[in-house]
């Protein structure tokens, strides 16, 4: 079982940028994709970034292209996710979960995954 605690979250004004992080421990073979998603109240939980294990392939949400970053650094079994030009839009819950075991083409679904973070608050004002 792998526990990931994200970190990072906070208060920012439209067009600034935060650094969110995740940190895995626990069964940590470091050979699984990574993804961020994020949740607004009365909203479905949406799919932002992916990454597989080496950091060479990612995917990202539509809302998020060219301004979010996923990446991470295995040595310290930690993703991150770099976010600029933040929009009020972008304010919700954002989890960090990993998807233990899976190979092939990168997850997207929430089901795809089987270990979660307890999110951290990204909150975008006008």
């Amino acid at each position: 079982q792998v526990q990931l605690v994200e970190s990072g979250g906070g208060s920012v004004q439209a067009g600034g940028s935060l650094r969110l992080s995740c940190v895995a421990s626990g069964r940590t073979s470091r050979t699984f994709p990574m993804g961020w998603f994020r949740q607004a109240p009365g909203k479905e939980r949406e799919f932002v970034a992916v990454i597989d294990w080496s950091g060479s392939s990612t995917v990202y949400g539509d809302s998020v292209k060219g301004r979010f970053t996923i990446s991470r650094d295995n040595a310290k079994n930690t993703v991150y996710l770099q976010m600029n030009s933040l929009k009020p839009e972008d304010t919700a819950l954002y989890y960090c979960a990993a998807a233990f075991g899976r190979v092939g083409v990168l997850p997207m679904l929430p089901s795809d995954f089987n270990s979660w973070g307890q999110g951290t608050q990204v909150t975008v004002s006008s």
